[in-house]
């Protein structure tokens, strides 16, 4: 067995014994179909934005823009939904939010790859200027009140299944393909793990970071909109707390923070984690800031087993 194996392992026995112990502790609420659903409902917006920031940190990166990059995307969503009445209102507002997420993309893609900024750095001057642009824009009001055709991103559902988490699954899915099915994929996890190998081997780093940190303004681009769709409103200032929480649960997942592993299904495991022990606590009603703790608690726990196991941190 893989050493990485074992760190999906505990992750599975974790998620097993909160199921457990939530149901006990719920009398078996957690399990009904409510709850369910607020999962599917709540999960997804967390879920796509760590997405977005697993590509980067493959390449032993970090995309400190992310949240920045969501909520200037969603403004430019929102601007449009209020602004301009037509036939082709949502669809243009779609594609112009991913645009603007995808701009950003190539922005820090830019400066890591071709201007050689050390990723967090760069990272961390685009967040500043993209929240100041933000703030500019909307002078620190919330637009809302969108189209009810839009909003079906946000809280509309197929077959009982909540869109916003079809739209996860579907770039969860898109995601492994490419990762693990692609030679651009493969160019990734071998950054990760040797870049003066991998340079050596005849790859492009440059091309392979550029379009790193595109998939990752993409990526936050769909997040963009399932979270405006879902809030009904867009803010320069949204989500904010969620930054930290994508790195903690792309390490929970077990993408190495130095790059070169991580799989999705890790990642959509340690997602699945944090919203049952959140949803339990709501359901307890007990403190979210307990919820916070028992997350972090959970973090050093598999990074400790996996030490003892492996004789690796990560």
């Amino acid at each position: 067995m893989k050493v990485k194996n074992y760190q999906i392992i505990v992750l599975n026995s974790i998620l097993a014994f909160l199921i457990v112990i939530m149901t006990i502790l719920t009398k078996g609420g957690i399990l009904r179909l409510e709850s369910l659903q607020a999962v599917a409902f709540q999960m997804p917006l967390l879920g796509l934005l760590t997405l977005a920031q697993m590509v980067p940190m493959l390449t032993g990166g970090i995309d400190l823009s992310i949240i920045s990059n969501a909520n200037l995307a969603g403004i430019i969503v929102a601007l449009i939904l209020t602004k301009v009445s037509a036939w082709y209102t949502v669809p243009l507002a779609i594609l112009a939010g991913i645009g603007t997420a995808l701009a950003v993309g190539a922005l820090n893609g830019f400066l890591v790859a071709f201007v050689t900024i050390s990723p967090i750095i760069a990272t961390l001057g685009t967040m500043i200027l993209i929240k100041g642009i933000s703030l500019g824009i909307t002078k620190g009001y919330i637009i809302a009140g969108f189209p009810k055709e839009f909003l079906f991103i946000g809280d509309g559902s197929i077959l009982g299944i909540p869109m916003p988490f079809i739209i996860l699954v579907a770039s969860m899915l898109l995601l492994a393909l490419l990762l693990n099915k692609t030679t651009y994929g493969i160019s990734v996890y071998m950054l990760g793990s040797n870049p003066v190998a991998t340079e050596f081997s005849g790859v492009n780093i440059k091309s392979v970071l550029f379009r790193t940190y595109l998939l990752s303004g993409f990526l936050t681009g769909i997040a963009s909109l399932v979270m405006i769709a879902r809030f009904n409103a867009a803010q320069a200032a949204y989500g904010e707390s969620y930054l930290l929480l994508t790195v903690l649960a792309c390490v929970l997942g077990g993408v190495n923070p130095a790059g070169g592993f991580g799989k999705v299904s890790g990642l959509f495991i340690a997602i699945v984690v944090l919203q049952i022990v959140a949803t339990g606590f709501n359901l307890l009603r007990l403190s979210s800031h307990l919820a916070n703790a028992l997350w972090g608690l959970i973090l050093i726990f598999v990074i400790t087993i996996n030490r003892a196991i492996t004789g690796k941190w990560i």
